[in-house]
């Protein structure tokens, strides 16, 4: 079975074609060596303590703005950048390989040796979350550093934090090395305007070419439980060896007691060690053997269990005592030879059995931590948190960690229910329904910090139907999109919260590409936000849209609504419409539909359309927009009838955008339009 979770990009003369483009590298190169002292103290008093009150948000937003939509949690996100500080707010920057583009709402701080960012809690709590990021190593391979906690001016704990999980350089699929030559010579590199051809020596490149993956974050109980209006002081100390540590947010929370369960088959009665030190995966076997014999559910007691390769699930039930006293964590081990599915390594993960041999079904796994230890992409490598073919199965409030990919589904499966889990720190996706996945459930999940995208149904060989990615929270993937659906028939994507993509990708992608099955049947899109999407496409050089379609390998004509979507502070466009040059005389993008939509923001258009096809229009409001609001090329022979791409007006467009148009297929084809950034979004 082929197991390559992620096709390589398409690498055909045209996708590698892009114009010059300069990207902002020295800029990003100088925020990561430093920047400028003296930040003004914010919302402190003489003696540093915090006299303002908390700003929660969520996405880095007003939660006015998006109630209703994304992930049911039971943290308290705070910005750092809204905390007192007497460190440096760094931001807001949209450009990509700069850490404020990968800081959630683009602005953080930084705090050098001694300086800190105080945070006043908005409720009890006992445990916080950290996003940071610190320096790489000269040579690559990540560092550590101390981050002092403190408590109403006592310190109660000190953090180790690592950048041995970050920091990744260079084109697709990346390296640790900050030193490294470019990967793919032959590929078109756009900071230089070139394809070096076999006789030329490579292009002159800045190194560290492209960084990327700056952030990491960490968990930590805090001893007691503290009240609202306690202050939570995260202080880079004077002894610390990182020269900067960037702080992102902070995530607080009221843990409850550690989940018991008497009537088990307890892993400590099968020889489990919960200190870590020695290896668990055999007794957590010996004890899946016999719940299944009883028909009793595994139990993981408060713990940490090292698992260093897959645990095979089948009809089994696997219970911990919640996902912050149950983890189980492992080490990436490099196998003797290339398993016949093409891994060179395996690590921890609970596993399904292979489609091909009957797939595993009742498999429910809750309540438990999973932390892997992979610092490179390999395509091929199984290290994935959850992964195989699970049907009839649930996933339910899991912590999911430093895996390549936290859930990876090889099907063909079917009814598999995953909710209130938490995937952060990725290396790719969080989530991916590979082949033939059909009637399954992605709800409340939360997701920050991937690899690739956040979310994703990926129809290769086998249509993934019938299934809903609904009420998710998806931030800062690095690279790809949000959320993500490549062919398939009657899948929906309803309700998710999606912010921040940085580059590659956008918010939501609908996308014919990576070898998919064609769409059929109805995809449904409604009542998501999308928030300061719409990014730099470095090989086209082009804005994308918040929402985009991408038709490549064929085109997308099976019918799409798209109703109640917001899309907010655009960095670029809300929606595109999108075909590759090289076969844009071949695939179209038509039968699409948008309805009761609200823009607000866009730094350049409404609407980008750069293909043939045709899109309805009814009720979608706009304002802030920064330039036209339609910029329609179509497939760019602009002949006297007008664009190839038709807008049809069903009326209720307010805001001027589309009401200004005398024709529905005129052609106002501004290339790259300037962009003009808009102002922050706020209640309709």
């Amino acid at each position: 079975m082929n197991r390559t979770h992620r096709a390589v990009r398409p690498r055909t003369r045209a996708r590698r074609r892009a114009v010059a483009a300069v990207t902002a590298l020295a800029t990003a190169l100088g925020v990561l060596a430093g920047a400028p002292a003296g930040a003004a103290t914010r919302g402190a008093d003489p003696d540093g303590h915090s006299d303002a009150r908390p700003v929660v948000t969520r996405a880095a937003l007003d939660p006015a703005l998006v109630a209703g939509r994304g992930a049911r949690v039971a943290f308290e996100e705070q910005e750092a950048e809204n905390a007192a500080t007497n460190g440096e707010v760094i931001g807001p920057d949209r450009t990509a390989y700069t850490l404020p583009s990968e800081a959630s709402g683009r602005r953080a701080v930084r705090l050098t040796p001694g300086r800190y960012v105080e945070f006043t809690l908005p409720a009890a709590a006992n445990a916080i979350t950290v996003r940071y990021s610190i320096p790489d190593a000269p040579g690559g391979g990540g560092i550590t550093a101390p981050l002092d906690v403190s408590a109403n001016g006592k310190r109660i704990r000190t953090m180790t934090l690592t950048s041995q999980y970050a920091w990744l350089y260079n084109q697709y699929p990346f390296t640790n090395d900050p030193d490294a030559d470019l990967l793919h010579p032959d590929w078109w590199i756009t900071e230089c305007s070139c394809v070096p051809a076999q006789t030329t020596p490579y292009p002159s490149i800045q190194k560290p070419f492209r960084p990327s993956h700056f952030y990491d974050e960490q968990r930590l109980l805090l001893g007691r439980t503290y009240r609202a209006g306690d202050r939570i002081r995260l202080t880079a100390p004077s002894r610390t060896n990182a020269a900067w540590t960037v702080i992102d947010l902070l995530d607080s929370e009221l843990v409850g007691p550690p989940r018991i369960r008497s009537r088990a088959a307890n892993v400590l009665a099968f020889g489990a060690d919960p200190t870590g030190r020695r290896d668990s995966a055999p007794a957590i076997e010996r004890a899946i053997v016999a719940a299944r014999r009883t028909g009793l559910p595994v139990y993981l007691p408060p713990g940490t269990y090292q698992v260093n390769r897959h645990i095979i699930v089948d009809d089994v039930t696997i219970e911990g005592a919640g996902n912050w006293y149950t983890i189980v964590r492992g080490r990436e081990v490099a196998l003797p030879e290339p398993a016949p599915d093409g891994s060179v390594h395996t690590g921890v993960g609970f596993y399904g059995r292979d489609a091909a041999d009957g797939g595993s079904r009742n498999v429910h796994l809750s309540g438990f931590a999973i932390e892997g230890d992979v610092r490179e992409r390999v395509d091929t490598d199984q290290v994935n948190g959850i992964g195989g073919a699970m049907s009839d199965s649930t996933i339910d409030g899991l912590h999911l960690r430093h895996t390549k990919v936290g859930m990876w589904f090889d099907g063909p499966m079917r009814n598999v229910r995953i909710t209130n889990n938490i995937i952060v720190d990725q290396i790719a996706d969080a989530l991916n329904f590979h082949t033939g996945v059909t009637d399954s459930l992605v709800a409340h999940n939360f997701v920050r910090n991937t690899g690739d995208d956040g979310l994703a149904m990926w129809s290769e060989t086998t249509a993934n139907a019938r299934n809903t990615f609904a009420r998710n929270t998806v931030q800062s993937p690095v690279l790809a999109n949000g959320i993500a659906v490549y062919g398939g028939a009657d899948n929906t994507v309803s309700g998710n919260l999606i912010a921040d993509p940085v580059r590659e990708g956008s918010g939501i992608q609908v996308g014919s590409r990576f070898g998919a099955e064609p769409f059929t049947g109805h995809l449904r899109i409604s009542d998501n936000t999308v928030a300061r999407a719409g990014t730099y496409e470095l090989n086209w050089n082009i804005g994308l849209g918040a929402i985009w379609f991408y038709a490549l390998d064929r085109s997308i004509d099976a019918r799409v609504d798209v109703v109640g979507d917001a899309y907010l502070d655009s960095t670029y466009n809300a929606i595109m419409l999108v075909s590759e040059w090289a076969v844009k005389d071949l695939y179209s993008i038509s039968n699409v539909h948008f309805r009761d939509i609200r823009v607000d923001g866009t730094g350049t258009s409404v609407v980008s359309a750069r293909t043939a096809g045709a899109a309805s229009f009814r009720n979608v409001d706009a304002r802030n927009v920064g330039a036209v609001g339609v910029n329609n090329c179509g497939s760019f022979h602009f002949t006297p009838e007008g664009s190839e791409f038709r807008l049809t007006d069903l009326g209720g467009n307010d805001g001027g955008w589309l009401a200004d148009w005398q024709l529905p297929n005129t052609i106002t084809c501004d290339d790259r339009p300037p962009v003009v950034p808009p102002p922050p979004p706020s209640r309709w």
